[in-house]
């Protein structure tokens, strides 16, 4: 019998599930909390709580990570040099460290624009070779013809041996500026991913596994070790991917939307069909416009650990905190210090003075850190200490600025008040310390002039509402949220109606259903694993590989004859119209067979389905002014997913 393992180290917990290939029943699960800033840690927490019997027979792991994503909102990605081939400026600023542009670029059929200026570019890679972890090449129509941007890629891995991407690996899309940022996103993410991935794969040696190692992509398909190294810029977003993929298989609908309640945020998407909805212009990431097809969703920060706290009004989120309980747990003698923490005046209230808010070091170290950060970090150390402690060792209030700064380095945690330690004190999820989450509640309660058991509803039901709000927001795009949340909070309130199934994923959630069903007319469904349904989406995501090949006349005047087909392998011209489309079938064929065999399956288990788009103008009756034929290959890595 064979097992397959799936893990999803998630914002705030990762999760693991092992399930058995015959009929992808679910054997066994576990839950650890993310370790930040080495994922692996936590990883290997979640897999140690493992039924060790099933877990000597995995034959194949795939994995779902927050690494791309945390690495390009936080900033912390390596340093990499662009090369822009071309005559053309830019609108706005790009990610890169250092760039430079050099002469070169082909036009729109793919002829050479300018000769390619080599001695600009060897002198620009020789000059960063100790700066830079890696390099980034966008040239002009380079998805027309891509040899400017592969003989720049050969140059420099001559003199460096640097990683180097080429934006038209990354897309085929027309968009040059767009390419670019992909390009420099995907260099500064692959020495980071390669470290993570070397610590999965020493990871599955120590524990004497043979199995195969896959990663989610953003658009909830697997891609190959090999792949994920070069690309690590598709595993952006693979969480939502993977809850979407999870709750479909879970639920067995192949039509739903789906909320995903998580520690940090609520994720919200919808699979039609079988197949994720995507974003067909590419993922925006840390404010950069991207080429890369991610799941079309909704992420906003209202989770299990969103920080409740009070000021004129009682307020949830938008930033993550420990919760009360688990803090109880975790720090011996906590439970004690939040019971005296004294009840600020109301005028004094802010996010981080609160009778229930304390920071703790995590041991990270902040990058670069200000001497105002290195003063506050002498105070806060492994023992939790509040704003009423840290004023009487450091004599003053600390600038909220220095904290937020510490706290989006990860060099110090938040401890408060939690949807979660709501959870507790209703009853509804005690898996922590009860006693702790009462005595943040009464503390807090004090400013609502409501009793603790009355203030704990009205968080739970606004948090639901809060779900409600995405996901119509979701779904009736263009709407705004704020009209949606008017129709439910008006004093004749709306009921919307969905016609379509709601699957609800994570840890507690299903004490959320009754709030979320008062709301919205809908089949709500709470699988029985919905708290590991994410590690459940890593598995069942299938290997997809999408080929866009395009032909087109290579003079307008002549439209009958000579043809220029444009592949990802490169340009190639034919005199013949049905000798092109014959080339670009099979190479088509070829390009997908080849970019999937490192999945290891024989040829006969890949599935190729192709398409062709004829452009033509309105009375045009010689041969198509442009022809796309799309290719794609689907193959199941692992275990079966009927």
């Amino acid at each position: 019998m064979q097992y397959s393992l799936g893990i999803d180290a998630g914002g705030t917990y990762t999760d693991t599930v092992i399930l058995r290939d015959l009929d992808s029943s679910i054997v066994d699960t576990s839950k650890a909390l993310t370790t930040y800033p080495n994922l692996m840690v936590g990883i290997r927490n979640a897999i140690d709580k493992l039924n060790p019997e099933y877990l000597s027979k995995v034959k194949m792991v795939s994995v779902s990570t927050t690494l791309s994503t945390n690495t390009i909102l936080e900033g912390t990605g390596y340093p990499v040099g662009l090369i822009l081939v071309g005559d053309y400026t830019f609108p706005k600023e790009l990610p890169a460290d250092y760039c430079t542009t050099v002469r070169g670029g082909h036009d729109s059929n793919g002829d050479e624009l300018q000769p390619l200026d080599l001695t600009a570019v060897e002198q620009f890679a020789i000059s960063l070779k100790k700066r830079v972890s890696a390099f980034a090449v966008s040239s002009y129509f380079s998805t027309r013809n891509p040899e400017h941007e592969l003989k720049i890629k050969q140059t420099i891995l001559k003199l460096t041996g640097h990683p180097v991407v080429c934006g038209h690996e990354l897309s085929q899309e027309l968009g040059v500026y767009e390419r670019a940022a992909t390009a420099v996103l995907n260099a500064q993410l692959i020495p980071i991913t390669c470290q993570f991935i070397h610590s999965i794969m020493a990871e599955v040696k120590e524990r004497n596994l043979d199995a195969k190692v896959l990663m989610l992509k953003c658009d909830g398909s697997v891609i190959d070790i090999k792949g994920a190294k070069l690309r690590p810029i598709e595993t952006i977003f693979s969480g939502p991917a993977a809850s979407i993929m999870g709750a479909s298989h879970l639920s067995g609908l192949d039509t739903c939307a789906v909320i995903d309640v998580g520690g940090t945020s609520t994720d919200i998407s919808i699979m039609k069909k079988g197949v994720p909805e995507l974003c067909e212009k590419g993922a925006i990431v840390g404010g950069w416009q991207t080429r890369v097809k991610a799941i079309r969703m909704e992420s906003s920060a209202n989770g299990g650990d969103s920080h409740v706290w009070f000021k004129k009004c009682v307020r949830i989120g938008p930033r993550r905190v420990m919760p009360l309980c688990f803090a109880a747990v975790k720090y011996p003698g906590f439970k004690e210090k939040l019971e005296k923490n004294p009840i600020p005046l109301r005028t004094m209230l802010n996010e981080h003075i609160q009778p229930t808010k304390f920071f703790v070091s995590t041991g990270a170290d902040p990058i670069n850190p200000t001497e105002s950060e290195k003063k506050l970090l002498e105070f806060i150390k492994d023992e939790p200490l509040s704003i009423h402690e840290i004023l009487n060792k450091m004599k003053r209030f600390p600038s909220p600025a220095v904290l937020d700064s510490l706290i989006q380095q990860r060099a110090i945690q938040a401890i408060g008040f939690t949807p979660t330690d709501v959870l507790h004190v209703l009853g509804e999820y005690t898996e922590w310390d009860v006693e702790a989450a009462q005595i943040g509640a009464k503390k807090l309660s004090r400013f609502t002039q409501m009793g603790v058991h009355a203030f704990c509803k009205k968080i739970k039901q606004q948090v639901a509402k809060n779900m409600v709000y995405s996901l119509m927001s979701f779904i009736m795009e263009g709407r705004g949220r704020e009209g949606i949340k008017k129709l439910l909070e008006e004093e004749m309130p709306v009921q919307y109606k969905l016609n379509i199934p709601i699957v609800l994923l994570g840890g507690p959630v299903k004490a959320y259903y009754e709030e979320i069903k008062a709301l919205i007319d809908a089949e709500i469904i709470v699988p029985e694993q919905a708290r590991v349904g994410n590690a459940v989406g890593a598995l069942v995501g299938k290997g997809i590989k999408r080929i866009e090949i395009i032909i087109r006349p290579s003079s307008m005047e002549n439209p009958d004859q000579n043809f220029l087909v444009f592949t990802p392998a490169g340009r190639k011209k034919f005199e013949q119209y049905c000798t092109a489309v014959e080339y670009s079938h099979k190479t088509g064929e070829e390009l997908i067979l080849e970019s999937m065999k490192d999945f290891g399956l024989p040829e006969d288990s890949i599935k190729i389905n192709s398409s062709v788009e004829y452009l033509s103008p309105p009375g045009w009756k010689q041969t198509p002014m442009e022809t796309k034929m799309v290719f794609v290959g689907i193959c199941t890595p692992g275990i079966s997913t009927n």
